[in-house]
Parts: structure tokens; sequence; C-alpha cells
């Protein structure tokens, strides 16, 4: 394992403290106990072979679970530490994951943070991530997708853009006004429900984005009716530069998950999950009392 993360024997044996012709003889007799190669030895470097990264990914989730049930049993009453690395959806994290991250912060002071805000999904197995938190369903089955919450999905417009425009009263009323739109989307239809019933709607506008915190400014600014996240608008609805529209009928909701290349999770993305989640929940539950 050291070798390879070393990439060498001698920085290995750093690592471990033992003399390098020592770390070489025991892969050595590992290979032959074996009876393939694992490494492709040169003066400048060493690199797995194809057998020796099969070896290696198996043993490297062995060692990481060792480690892990080491840290919750030596751990298990002691506040988790240590940077905490997380890929977050711009807007949604400005909007509603900003003020649950500082309450975290608080409560959990020997941690610390880097937080890179990002449209592109990161690669979670070559990037050094411990969680990603993205909207929409998982794409990726190699990853372990866990749940945090389901957003309900309203249309929103400005007080003024509706006195100029005139009241909504029917989804198909959406038709004749400007909508803004998200680029990727089905951008000319919008899918809305009430109860049982659905309704799919033609919409147009002046601007397809890719950007829900630049949609939710256009439509405070009266440039159109938007499909926001109710947990985004929220603040907008709050202050009355955004008002509700269609009360009974919903756009189609958006699904949050944790995103993380292995089960096998330290104490500071674990609790980090759950508290997540949890806080996800209770606002949920405030929100229909």
């Amino acid at each position: 394992m050291e070798v390879v993360k070393a990439r060498g024997f001698r920085r290995a044996a750093d690592v471990l403290g033992m003399p390098s012709s020592t770390v070489s003889r025991r892969v050595s007799a590992l290979e032959k106990a074996i009876g393939l190669r694992l490494l492709h030895r040169t003066t400048r470097r060493v690199e797995l072979t194809e057998a020796g990264q099969i070896y290696y990914e198996r043993c490297r989730r062995i060692v990481d679970e060792a480690r892990l049930a080491h840290e919750q049993l030596g751990e298990l009453l002691a506040q988790p530490t240590g940077v905490l690395r997380a890929s977050l959806p711009v807007d949604f994290a400005n909007t509603y994951l900003a003020p649950l991250i500082a309450e975290f912060a608080c409560r959990y002071p020997g941690i610390r943070f880097d937080l890179d805000l990002t449209p592109r999904k990161v690669d979670l197995v070559a990037e050094p991530f411990d969680v990603a938190i993205r909207m929409g369903d998982p794409e990726d089955s190699n990853l372990i997708a866990r749940w945090i919450a389901t957003l309900r999905c309203c249309l929103y417009a400005a007080p003024g853009y509706l006195e100029q425009a005139g009241e909504v009263r029917h989804p198909t009323d959406l038709a004749r006004l400007d909508c803004l739109v998200l680029r990727g989307s089905r951008a000319t239809t919008w899918t809305l429900r009430s109860g049982e019933a659905r309704v799919e709607v033609p919409v147009s506008g002046r601007f397809q984005l890719n950007s829900i915190g630049l949609m939710r400014r256009l439509a405070t600014l009266g440039q159109g009716i938007a499909v926001l996240p109710e947990e985004i608008a929220a603040e907008d609805v709050g202050q009355g530069r955004l008002r509700r529209i269609l009360p009974a009928w919903e756009g189609p909701p958006a699904p949050v998950y944790a995103m993380t290349e292995t089960r096998l999770l330290p104490a500071k993305t674990q609790r980090f999950i759950e508290f997540v989640r949890e806080a996800a929940k209770a606002r949920r539950g405030e929100r229909h009392e």
C-alpha cells in the first residue's frame, strides 16, 4: 500500500520507518506467494501491473475499513476532526446550505472545511473530495448515493411583472407569458402536477440559462416566471420580491443526494451528511406545521 502511495520504495520506507531493502524484500515475497508480478520497477518510478491494480484496490478497501474501525472505536466519544472536502452546487449552497454549514461548523469546531462550489460534476474517485452534494437523480452507479431531501418546485413571479402581464389563473395561461427556463431541460415544455392531474404546457421566453441563482434574480427583476425549489425562493417570497402563482400546481420535484466514493466514511463526513439530512427534514416539518 505505502509503496504505491509513495510511488517508490525509498519514500515508502521512510513512512514505514524501515530500510528500503526490507520493503523491497517483503513485496518480492508477496509476489512470489501470489505467483504474479504486482509492480513494474524502473530506476525512476514504480507502477502497478494489471494484477497489482486489482490487488491494490481490494487491499485498499480492507485497510480503509480497518482504519475506520479503529477510528470509530478510539474516537467514539470524541468530536470528529480533520478537513472536510466537499463539492457543492453553487446556487443551492449559497441560498440553502450556507446557514446549515455555519451551524454544523459551530457544533463541530474540530472540523475544517475545503468547499468547492462548481457547476461541474467532480470525479469523486480521482479527486480528493469526501462528499459531493448533487441535485437531481444519481447518474453514476459506481458511486454511493445517500438521499438528503426532495425539494418542492413551485412557480414564482415578481408582483410587478404580474401587474403588467395579468394574473395567471390556469397553467395554459403560461403560453402567453415570458418564462425563464433551464438550459438542458425540455425548454419548450413544462410538466406541472396538481394532485393526480398532470398537464404539459408549451412555454417560451427570452432567457435560457444554467443557473438557478440567476433565474431567481431575474424573476425578482420582473423578467418572467420561474419554476424554483421552494427553499430557494423562500427569502424573496418573505420579502415580497416574488409571489407564488398557480398555488395548486407544482413542477417536478428536485431530489438532493450526498454522493461518496465508498460506504466507508470517516466520522467528519458521516456526521455532515447526517446533519444536513436532519436539518432538511426539520425544515420540511416547520413548513408543514
